[in-house]
This record gives structure tokens, sequence and C-alpha cells, in this order.
């Protein structure tokens, strides 16, 4: 590994400025689980390391209106927020899978997302809450919806010496769910076969009593989806994102479209599934083949939808082990 400067600015001004003198060699750097693997395996040579791990303009959680997260904040102190547990689920999911303990105490959202691997596993939740990207640059800030964020394989629409500053998302009301499901081949510690995210509004025109019955029984998927069919349960807005089934985390916008305004039944769940797999362009890799991946889409896709229907009807119930129905 190269030698190189390694600069510690107190402010977004001052790292930018850092990096414009460095002649656009530089590197901007905070958690580093990502960076200084790609120094070690020699893919990365930077002229300079600038670190942002003490720009608190970077470090925060503001709730007073929807969501707003800094970049700099780490995936554990997102996974341990009561506001996210509770109204942003999706994003709490993810962040609470990624690594082990102590690469969450340490790796950012922000490096997570600029990396713009197909597999990050905070892409998908940032997707389906309508997230948007905070970017600061020397002619001031400016925000782009998450879903223009990535543009290809580590890729993404960022400038010379650009800063995300965070990511800020809409408040959602108590109707809405959401949900994020990493398929791996083991439950720590692993890169993402799959990645699936889902998010509904829900409303019941029957009886809400008969709908949550039904998810605190031991009945199989159909069954309870035959509960919610009896009871009308409307799904009047969707969202739905998948990782690790095309050259960038993607929204499945037609199952989206044909799910929304819909009762949920059997027939519906089995044909959002299928538009899903429709839409996902998986490929052969080491870590699963196509056919696997587009097959598990098709599973997954109804299993997010329905956990993030549970949340909505059971916000404070939870059964260990989840179940996968």
């Amino acid at each position: 590994m190269g030698s190189f400067e390694y600069y510690k600015p107190e402010s977004v001004a001052e790292a930018m400025a850092l990096m414009e003198g460095s002649g656009g060699k530089g590197v901007y750097i905070s958690g580093g689980t990502d960076v200084m693997v790609l120094i070690r395996q020699r893919k990365l040579s930077p002229g300079c390391l600038i670190s942002l791990r003490n720009v608190r303009d970077l470090d925060y959680v503001d709730t007073s209106s929807g969501l707003a997260v800094g970049s700099a904040v780490t995936h554990n102190a997102i996974a341990k927020n009561d506001l996210i547990q509770k109204r942003y689920t999706a994003l709490s999911d993810a962040a609470s899978k990624v690594g082990s303990l102590q690469i969450r105490n340490v790796a950012t959202m922000g490096g997570n997302i600029c990396n713009a691997a197909p597999s990050a596993d905070t892409a998908c939740p940032l997707l389906v809450l309508d997230a948007s990207v905070v970017i600061a640059g020397k002619s001031g800030e400016r925000a782009v919806p998450i879903d223009e964020f990535f543009l290809g394989p580590n890729k993404v629409a960022l400038g010379p010496g650009e800063i995300v500053k965070g990511f800020a998302m809409p408040a959602f009301s108590e109707k809405t769910g959401s949900a994020y499901i990493k398929h791996t081949r083991r439950q720590a510690m692993d890169l993402p076969m799959l990645g699936v995210a889902a998010r509904v509004t829900i409303r019941i025109d029957g009886n809400e009593i008969g709908c949550r019955d039904a998810l605190c029984t031991i009945d199989n998927i159909s069954n309870v989806l035959k509960r919610f069919e009896d009871e009308k349960l409307v799904c009047e807005d969707a969202r739905i994102a998948l990782g690790v089934v095309a050259p960038r985390p993607m929204r499945a916008k037609k199952a989206e479209t044909a799910l929304k305004g819909k009762v949920i039944s059997e027939g519906l769940f089995e044909e959002i599934g299928e538009i899903a797999a429709s839409e996902c362009q998986p490929r052969d890799s080491i870590r699963g083949e196509a056919w696997y991946r587009r097959d598990m889409v098709r599973v997954l896709t109804k299993r997010a939808i329905l956990r993030a229907v549970d949340r909505v009807i059971r916000p404070d119930d939870t059964i260990w082990p989840e179940r996968l129905w």
C-alpha cells in the first residue's frame, strides 16, 4: 500500500477546498470500510485521503419533518434509532444487517450509497422511502431523487469535489409500513444474493381485528391472504425495490402499479411476484445464478409486502423467529 497525505477537515467547505487543492486526486473517506479495502487491493491509489469523520454537518438525525439523516451517521446509529425502527422500518432492517457489529459501528450510509454497488443494503430501503440525496458543491446545495442518483455500478450523480451531505425522506402516515429482506447464504457478515424492499399504505374496508387475527395465527400464507381478501384490505400506495438483480438498485415500477388500489389476495400476490421477476435483469455470479435470483424475486417480493402490511396492522407486536409465510 502506497503512502498518501491524510487530512481531517472540520467543515464541508474545508473538505471541498482540500479536494480542490489535491487536483481531484484526493478521496473522501468516512468509515473507510470500503475505501481501505480498495486501497489494499491496489484498485484505488489516492493522492490523499480527506476524512469526513470530524465534519459535524454530516452527522445528524433530524425527525422534525419526515426524516433527514446525515451521510456520516453510522449504520448502528440508524438501526438503533427509535423513530427509524417504527416509521422507516425498512431502513433499520437494512442497517442492522450490514456486515458485523464492528463494521456497523464505523461504516456510514453515505459510504454505502456512494459506492453504488448493486448489493448496497441501504439502497433499496431508500428507494422505497422516496429519499432524496442532499449534495453540497462549490455552487451550493442540490437535492437529487435517489432513483436518479444511481447511474450504474460504482457510478453516481456526483460532480468533481461534491459531497453527499445526507438523505431526506418524507413523513408517512400510521397506515404505511415498510420492510427489507436480505437474502444470503448465511445469516451474518455476507453480501446479499438478493435484496428486496417494500413500502405499502393500506386501507381496511372490513374488520381490522380480522386482519390482525389472521397475522397472529400459524396459518399458511394462502389462508392469511384469504382473510385479507374477506376484510377488503386495500393497498392504496406501494413501492418495491430490488437489489443485485440489475446493474444498479432498481424500482419494480410495473409491479407497484399492479398493486396500487387493489384488494390484497393470493391471486394478486402471485401476479405481483411474476411482474417483479419479469422486470429484473439478474446475471450469473459467484454468489448465485440468474435463474435462482429471478425465482427468489417472485418469493421475496410477496414476503416483503406482507411483512410491511404486518407492521401497519401490528405495529407493536413482534414474533421471534420472524415468520416467512
